[in-house]
C-alpha cells in the first residue's frame, strides 16, 4: 500500500497548544561531523584516495575491506594521516553554538554519526564544544558505516528508543548531514532527516531522502521551536 505522508515533531517552545496532526515527540539529534558540526574539508578525499592508488569512483571504507587484512593497518593509517593533518584547520560551522546551546537548554539528547574516526571527533568537540555532551559517538570503527542505517539504529537502542517489539526505533529522531550517505542513513533508519545545503551538495535538496533543508545550523531553532514538518514523502 502507497500512502504519503510527512515526518513531524511536536513544537518545543513552552506554552505551545496547537501540535500538527500525527506530531511525535522529538527524542534526539543525530548529527555528521565534517560539513555537518565543521565546514568542509571534501579536499581529505582526494588525498585519502590518493594514497591508496584508488579513484574517486571507489569508496574509500570499501576499498580497505577488500584488502588483504594485513594491509588494511597500513591503509587506515594512511587515511588516519591525512585526518590528523585536517583536523589542525577544522572551522566550526556558523550557528553551530547557537543550535547546541539550545538543544541542551531543552534536553535534547545529541549524538554523532561519523565515517571520520576518533580523534578528529574529539579535537572538534574539546576545541569548540566543550561542555556540550555527544553521546554515543559513533565512528567509522562501528560496522557497518553510513549510508547503512545501523549507526543510527545502534544511537537509538543506546537511548532506550524501542518499538513494541522491543526493536530499536529511530523515528522521534533527527539526522542531520551534508552528504547522501547522511541522508539515506537517516530515511533507512526511520529518523526525519535535514540537509545542511552547500555549493557541493545543492542538487541533494531535491533528493527523496531529503525531508528539510537549511543553509545555517542555527535556521533549526526556529523550525523546532515552531514544529518540525517535513517535505510529504512516499511511504510504501
Amino acid at each position: 500500500m502507497v500512502s504519503s505522508s510527512s515526518r513531524r515533531f511536536a513544537p518545543l517552545k513552552q506554552g505551545t497548544d496547537e501540535l500538527p496532526p500525527g506530531a511525535k515527540k522529538l527524542r534526539g539529534v543525530v548529527f555528521d561531523m565534517d560539513g555537518t558540526l565543521c565546514l568542509p574539508q571534501t579536499y581529505m578525499f582526494g588525498e585519502m584516495r590518493a594514497a591508496l592508488g584508488i579513484s574517486k569512483a571507489t569508496d574509500i571504507l570499501h576499498h580497505i575491506e577488500a584488502l588483504p587484512v594485513a594491509e588494511q593497518v597500513a591503509a587506515h593509517e594512511a587515511i588516519r594521516n591525512v585526518e590528523r593533518a585536517a583536523m589542525e584547520s577544522q572551522t566550526p560551522q556558523p550557528g553551530l553554538a547557537t543550535l547546541m546551546s539550545y538543544l541542551d537548554s531543552n534536553g535534547i539528547p545529541k549524538a554523532i554519526c561519523t565515517r571520520n574516526f576518533d580523534i578528529p571527533v574529539k579535537n572538534l568537540i574539546d576545541k569548540f564544544l566543550n561542555g556540550s555532551l555527544f553521546h554515543p559517538v559513533v565512528t567509522r570503527d562501528f560496522r557497518p558505516p553510513k549510508p547503512d542505517p545501523a549507526g543510527i539504529l545502534h544511537i537509538a537502542e543506546n537511548w532506550g528508543l524501542k518499538d513494541e517489539r522491543g526493536i530499536a526505533d529511530a523515528s522521534g529522531l533527527i539526522m542531520v548531514g551534508d552528504s547522501i550517505d547522511d541522508m539515506t542513513a537517516g530515511r533507512k533508519a526511520g529518523a526525519a532527516t535535514v540537509l545542511l545545503v552547500n555549493d557541493v551538495n545543492r542538487s541533494l535538496a531535491e533528493h527523496a531522502h531529503t525531508d528539510l533543508v537549511i543553509q545555517s545550523l542555527d535556521e533549526l531553532v526556529d523550525i523546532l521551536e515552531r514544529g518540525f514538518v517535513g517535505r510529504e514523502c512516499i511511504d510504501e
